[in-house]
């Protein structure tokens, strides 16, 4: 099995960059940026790794953003995960980017996507992973700075494929941003946003996805299971899943490998993805082959997650043709 889930082809739907960054890399960019750390080895980093819920984690997380200053640092973000990434065979992206973690920090909007930028391509040329990107707005800071990123990013636009919504969910609700996304679909941007596990008003959060900003997937959306309604609103709308099997184990103990069966089950298109990889220690072939050992997972429902991701992945039909061939084609080999 878990050489069959190393060679399966797979798409990435779910993955911050910045989640990407590992000790090393913080430790390397810090001393070539002048920038003082809290710790003295990568080792003291990922022993303080304690998070156990969202805010914990996210201290942490915006912690290590500092050491990011240069469009060089944004592409050896970018590559380094890509490196990763086509060793687990994903030859499809949709990374997350949260550029108002920067420019609050007065990094400007241009240096982080172009890093980002020459990353994918390169990628593309020498990895063969091809990649679209995600900009995602911080829910807990304002809407009106949401709507300034927005603005940011009109020159880049045909850089971007979509935009979403991260950061921490209390007290932060999908309609707080209905005019930002209203204004991103008008610009021609695909829409996602967070709905992290056992969050504040999580079913609300979700309705609001669905209803008011009429969003194209949901990350996470585990608790979209307690509600019926919700279940066959996501079915009918053939709305994607991007479910974290790792990154939920930090925040309720499981793989959630139960209800990524139930989703499966009840005919929702789950996705299995890394979220953060360089924090929670698992990126794609970590992830499949832990949610596989604790759920018990078939070859074939494991061929069914990474379809689900190529069938909602924001793709040209005739380039989502190629790379589901590729998998059924790995598949019965």
């Amino acid at each position: 099995m878990k050489a069959f889930i190393e060679g399966m082809p797979k798409a990435e739907l779910h993955v911050h960059l910045e989640g990407t960054l590992e000790p090393e890399h913080i430790f390397a960019l810090a001393q070539r940026n002048n920038i003082e750390l809290e710790y003295n080895t990568p080792e003291e980093v990922v022993a303080a790794y304690d998070f156990h819920d969202l805010p914990s984690f996210l201290k942490i997380y915006y912690a290590a953003m500092n050491v990011l200053c240069e469009e060089e640092d944004f592409y050896e973000l970018t590559y380094q995960y890509f490196e990763k990434a086509a060793a687990d065979k994903v030859v499809y992206c949709e990374p997350f980017f949260d550029p108002q973690g920067h420019t609050s920090r007065g990094v400007a909007f241009e240096t982080i996507i172009k890093g980002i930028r020459r990353a994918q391509e390169d990628a593309a040329k020498n990895l063969d992973i091809e990649s679209n990107l995600i900009m995602c707005f911080l829910r807990d800071m304002s809407a009106e700075s949401a709507m300034e990123h927005l603005e940011m990013c009109l020159p880049y636009k045909d850089w971007i494929i979509g935009v979403g919504l991260d950061s921490d969910e209390k007290d932060n609700p999908p309609s707080k941003f209905e005019a930002v996304f209203a204004r991103a679909r008008e610009e021609g941007f695909k829409l996602t946003m967070h709905c992290d596990v056992n969050q504040k008003d999580i079913h609300g959060h979700i309705r609001e996805c669905l209803d008011l900003i009429k969003v194209d997937r949901i990350d996470h959306g585990v608790n979209s299971l307690e509600d019926e309604e919700l279940i066959q609103d996501i079915v009918d709308q053939g709305l994607g899943l991007t479910v974290c099997p790792v990154s939920n184990r930090f925040v309720v103990q499981s793989l959630t490998s139960n209800e990524i069966r139930e989703m499966l089950n009840r005919g929702m298109k789950a996705t299995v993805n890394s979220d953060d990889p360089a924090y929670f220690r698992a990126y794609m072939n970590d992830n499949f082959i832990a949610l596989a050992e604790e759920g018990n997972f078939s070859q074939e429902d494991l061929v069914q997650l990474s379809r689900n991701a190529f069938d909602i992945a924001w793709l040209s039909d005739d380039k989502r043709q190629k790379y589901i061939t590729k998998l059924e084609q790995y598949a019965a080999s």
